[in-house]
């Protein structure tokens, strides 16, 4: 292990940790809410089954606004909402905040694409064996479109790392902010570099396990 690896060892594993931390938060949130608000959204839209342009307007937009939304622009306009929710905009915990807003709205989004791949067929069968909403939201729809949501999270969680490194603004830590401050602002152009290539792999491991689950779930 080279010896700038070892010298900051602590600091490392503690920088990894917070990007897990921020990571998982975010997936939970596109999860338990970035996916029934998806649902919703497909739900509503013109000649579905909860068909309400109101609703479907109202989510539409919110879902557009946050996602075109600069995400280091959000991070500083979600400061007092933050500050007001868990009592401090500094910290890991703050940086979880803004990364759960753009996570729902993130994975919402590519639920509804996926849940518009689903064949109309499906739903009308669903429909004509007296199924309700609920049994063809579990039974019909998220078994016909399992592949595609699990690859839009694949894709969510990715970008989550992404957005993570930007937490350094608000002191969120991280891979991204540790190869920032320790790396490029000390010119240690090294660490920098094997901070980089830890991204790079947690990237690609993320990307490989997430195309094998979708691959071998897929029975269409």
């Amino acid at each position: 292990m080279p010896d700038i690896i070892l010298q900051y060892e602590a600091e490392i594993w503690q920088s990894i940790g917070e990007t897990f931390v921020m990571v998982g938060v975010s997936i939970l949130a596109a999860i338990l809410i970035g996916l029934p608000v998806g649902t919703f959204l497909f739900l509503c839209r013109k000649g579905q089954l909860l068909e309400n342009r109101y609703v479907f307007s109202v989510l539409n937009l919110l879902v557009n606004v946050i996602r075109s939304f600069p995400f280091l622009l959000l991070v500083v306009f979600l400061i007092p909402f933050t500050r007001l929710l868990i009592g401090t905009a500094i910290g890991t915990a703050a940086a979880t905040v803004p990364l759960s807003i753009i996570a729902i709205a993130h994975y919402s989004r590519l639920v509804e694409q996926s849940l518009l791949d689903v064949p109309k067929g499906v739903l009308e069968a669903a429909v004509s064996m007296g199924a309700s909403i609920r049994e063809i939201i579990f039974k019909f729809l998220y078994i016909e479109a399992r592949s595609g949501l699990v690859l839009g999270l694949t894709t969510s969680i990715i970008s989550f790392i992404s957005y993570s490194t930007i937490m350094g603004v608000v002191g969120g830590g991280g891979i991204g902010d540790f190869a920032i401050r320790y790396g490029y602002q000390q010119f240690q152009t090294e660490l920098m570099m094997y901070m980089i290539i830890i991204m790079v792999i947690l990237v690609q491991l993320i990307q490989f396990t997430g195309t094998t689950v979708s691959r071998v779930i897929d029975k269409r």
